[in-house]
């Protein structure tokens, strides 16, 4: 927008905080705007899952001012921001970032610019072996509730639909064809993105691998109700594969959270994330 007025706001903004997708194009583009009608200082903080932030800061003007600032979703029930500088962030712009992200009660744990940075990083084989066990007969509504025994907020299964299947998978595709390797092979991406091209993207849409009423809530007087349609998918897309006999909540336990720790460990060995008290804030 070229109008006088739109300009003369941002003409004294200290920081911009970007949340478009995740599209690299677009976040470059909006990159350029942004700096055309900032002052030098600005910083320019986007909000991104996985894409690196160098990626989005090549070719800029002002690269030392680009940091990484990565909410979780639901913004204003999840705690923890990841600051994301990469090697040419300055250290004015990732105490600003620090900064914002404590005055708006965040708790914040400063990580590398690697893909899928920590927390999704270690989230990405994670939710790949959500793929496995489905295969594998898992059922969604126990394997949700054996995580939860376990100790986390809410399964797996219900958090790809609070994230958005289209995130999720976008997020697990990047990862696979990024650095993690093997890391990210035992499931089928293809999984998710079946679910995508179908419009199933999960609370947002009203209907992932839950179906969900007004409002977002699931349908039903409190119960969790499984979409339908994902059960004959489901059912079609692992249709030849063999199931594993007497796939308990141990076992399912044991498989997720052997995926995650293992990478958080791998994060710690690569310097992604400074110390083990890092680790455990994500």
């Amino acid at each position: 927008d070229d109008s006088p007025h739109l300009s003369r706001h941002w003409s004294d903004c200290d920081v911009v905080v970007e949340a478009v997708f995740e599209s690299l194009d677009l976040k470059r583009q909006i990159l350029a705007d942004v700096e055309a009608v900032t002052p030098s200082h600005c910083v320019f903080a986007t909000n991104t899952s996985a894409i690196p932030i160098a990626s989005i800061a090549d070719g800029c003007a002002r690269p030392q001012n680009v940091v990484g600032m990565h909410y979780f979703s639901p913004v204003p029930s999840m705690p923890l921001l990841e600051i994301i500088p990469h090697d040419g962030t300055s250290d004015e712009a990732l105490a600003a970032a620090f900064d914002l992200g404590t005055r708006q009660g965040k708790t914040v744990v400063v990580v590398k610019d690697v893909p899928g940075f920590y927390v999704n990083r270690c989230l990405g084989p994670f939710l790949v072996e959500v793929s496995a066990l489905v295969r594998d007969g898992a059922d969604l509504e126990v394997l949700d509730e054996s995580m939860k025994k376990f100790g986390m907020p809410v399964g797996p299964v219900t958090l790809a639909d609070e994230v958005g299947m289209d995130v999720t998978y976008h997020v697990a595709k990047f990862l696979s064809e990024a650095d993690l390797g093997t890391r990210m092979e035992g499931g089928d991406v293809r999984l998710m993105e079946g679910m995508v091209e179908r419009g199933w993207l999960g609370k947002k849409s009203g209907k992932g691998f839950y179906a969900y009423g007004d409002g977002g809530k699931k349908k039903g007087k409190g119960k969790k109700v499984l979409n339908p349609e994902v059960k004959d998918y489901i059912r079609d897309f692992t249709a030849g594969h063999p199931k594993v006999q007497n796939l308990d909540a141990q076992e399912m336990q044991d498989r997720m959270v052997t995926r995650f720790v293992n990478e958080a460990v791998k994060c710690l060995e690569d310097d992604i994330i400074a110390d083990p008290i890092a680790g455990d804030i994500g």
